[in-house]
């Protein structure tokens, strides 16, 4: 089962809310159909798309502070590939603590300059199993350095006042959603993952609610 954690104050930059972290291990992926209430819940109406392109819409919501989303990234990288066409896969940070903020501020930079599919991966691996010290603005500006990204141009954007917008847009959702924990996953802003026991079923499952969504358009 998932495991909850401590419960962690939300950064001064969007104040007041009190969200959770949620993780798991990897195990075998349980069978479809899934019930709502148990592994899925419907999230109230009208739909709060992350975004407006008309396609549906996963949305992972993760942060490079979450070992669980670190196991889950390789799943993850694997589901999207596997989506069918007509879906489009998001990733957005949570800045649930003021510990996690500096890795949202990280994600948008690397958004912006372009190097989020080179760096996804290795952010998690270089801070997860090779243990490095990437904790920081200043130690995540070194980390994108060394993968060719200028460091001054990075800083300049992950600090920007850009970027701070962005997260507080992203507060916004996340409450809409009914987010505790992380990783979580949102399918066209109406279904979200509820009680899962593995990082392979929520793979199982976002596709589950894609194909379900794809036949109802």
């Amino acid at each position: 089962m998932f495991k909850r954690f401590a419960r962690l104050r939300v950064v001064a930059l969007v104040g007041g809310l009190l969200l959770t972290s949620a993780c798991t291990a990897s195990n075998s992926s349980a069978p479809a159909p899934y019930t709502e209430g148990t592994e899925y819940v419907t999230l109230p109406a009208p739909a709060q798309r992350y975004s407006s392109d008309g396609k549906v819409e996963v949305v992972e919501v993760f942060s490079y502070g979450c070992v669980h989303c670190a196991h889950f990234a390789p799943i993850a990288e694997q589901m999207r590939k596997q989506l069918p066409a007509g879906v489009v896969f998001k990733l957005v940070p949570a800045a649930f603590n003021d510990e996690w903020l500096p890795y949202a501020r990280a994600f948008y930079a690397a958004k912006q300059l372009g190097v989020v599919d080179q760096t996804h991966l290795a952010l998690f691996q270089a801070k997860f199993d090779e243990h490095y010290p990437i904790s920081t603005l200043d130690e995540l500006a070194d980390f994108y350095a060394s993968k060719g990204v200028d460091r001054a141009k990075f800083l300049s954007i992950a600090s920007s006042d850009e970027v701070t917008a962005q997260i507080k847009r992203d507060m916004t959702f996340f409450q809409k959603w009914q987010i505790d924990g992380t990783p979580t996953i949102v399918v066209d802003g109406k279904y979200r993952n509820e009680k899962i026991k593995t990082l392979d079923q929520l793979s199982a499952l976002t596709q589950w609610l894609v194909k379900r969504e794809l036949n109802g358009k």
